[in-house]
């Protein structure tokens, strides 16, 4: 794997501007690969890496950048926790953990580097040099991937009997008899005008 100012530099490129959420996002997947025995997350070991994140927000782009993971090859899963979390998975092995970032990392970083005043440019400074423990909780945990939701090919595809759209991936819902995608079931989040 490349090293951490290589996999920074790409994850700037895809999210669009450096922040302090792309260097815990490099670091996280540094640390969660390593911890489930994944060396070459993009080339050999592409298969055996599922991911599942909590949080739409930066650090995500750098979790994408450095695993190679992401939701149209289905080895990504967001999870909409609103937690600077992830957990990383081994599909060979099983072995699992989650790598949450400490909110006290944020006033740590005064510690680390107590001449840049702005808070922002601080923690962007602090988090690359702040050791892993002071930054991130990690835990061993089990994740239970359902067959519908593991990479590969759609298992199932049904279509509509109300809109006629069709469902892949066990995402539709029986209702009354009928088989009706999730719009059509109650769930629509649009309106059609």
């Amino acid at each position: 794997m490349e090293s951490f100012d290589e996999l920074l530099e790409v994850s700037t490129k895809i999210h669009g501007h450096i922040c302090a959420g792309q260097v815990i996002g490099v670091r996280m997947s540094i640390l969660g690969l390593e911890r489930i025995g994944i060396e070459d997350p993009k080339g050999a070991d592409r298969k055996k890496l599922y991911v599942l994140v909590e949080i739409d927000r930066c650090a995500t782009d750098a979790i994408q950048s450095v695993t190679g993971c992401s939701l149209g090859k289905r080895s990504l899963r967001w999870m909409d926790f609103g937690i600077m979390a992830a957990t990383f998975v081994n599909l060979e092995t099983g072995k699992a953990v989650r790598v949450t970032a400490l909110e006290e990392s944020r006033e740590l970083s005064k510690k680390y580097c107590p001449e840049i005043e702005d808070k922002y440019q601080r923690q962007l400074a602090a988090y690359r040099v702040m050791p892993e423990e002071e930054l991130f909780f990690v835990q061993e945990v089990t994740v239970n991937i359902p067959e519908c939701d593991m990479p590969g090919r759609p298992q199932r595809r049904v279509q509509c009997e109300q809109c006629k759209d069709h469902v892949q991936d066990n995402r539709d819902v029986e209702q009354e008899g009928r088989v009706l995608c999730r719009a059509c079931a109650g769930q629509r989040y649009y309106q059609v005008l």
